[in-house]
């Protein structure tokens, strides 16, 4: 029975614990900067701590984000994202983290959304097959002709493995959503795909 409650709440509780930890965290930070750009717009109580308003930090940076992409599909602003991106992209050292970040991120929502096709591959053995997600159709820029690049997530976790494989070895899973093959692969094959 205690391992009953334990798989009923512990999945609750942990998204309670992070949904609080990250409010509060976002919460704590916001004073600290308005009371260092507007000194007088925040005071501080009688034990020298700066006053807080509960929610006004997340509402803030939900703000932020929502303004920084709308201001960012105009034509200007397009373009001087471009030309920072450029700059970015070629200077050493930020160069790497920079591109990295960006590509991943597109990968999952931008415009070149790249783990939108949940495939079966086999890389381990004839009867063993991983759940991954075709991130290249062909692998030509490593001389491979008739291989596709696949990435393999890893159950509980944000990593994973990019196989280059041939391509009789992948599978395409059908009437499966990208997002619940990624579900599936996450929790070590526990969430129930329709």
């Amino acid at each position: 029975m205690f391992l009953q409650g334990l798989v009923v709440l512990a999945p609750i509780g942990i998204t309670i614990f992070a949904v609080v930890w990250l409010f509060n965290a976002v919460d704590n930070i916001l004073p600290n900067i308005i009371h260092g750009l507007f000194p007088r717009w925040i005071e501080q109580n009688a034990a020298g701590e700066l006053e807080r308003t509960p929610g006004l930090g997340f509402v803030v940076v939900i703000a932020i984000v929502l303004l920084v992409g709308w201001i960012s599909s105009s034509f200007v602003v397009t373009r001087l994202v471009h030309v920072l991106d450029k700059v970015l992209e070629k200077t050493p050292g930020v160069r790497f983290i920079y591109t990295s970040v960006k590509d991943f991120m597109e990968a999952f929502a931008g415009n070149k959304k790249k783990f939108d096709q949940p495939v079966l591959v086999n890389v381990d053995g004839d009867d063993v097959w991983r759940v991954g997600f075709v991130t290249g159709e062909n692998a030509d820029r490593f001389d491979l002709e008739d291989h596709v690049v696949v990435y393999v997530p890893h159950s509980y976790a944000i990593s994973g493995i990019t196989y280059i494989v041939p391509k009789h070895k992948v599978r395409p899973i059908r009437n499966t959503s990208a997002s619940d093959a990624m579900k599936f692969v996450v929790s070590g094959g526990v969430t129930h795909v329709d």
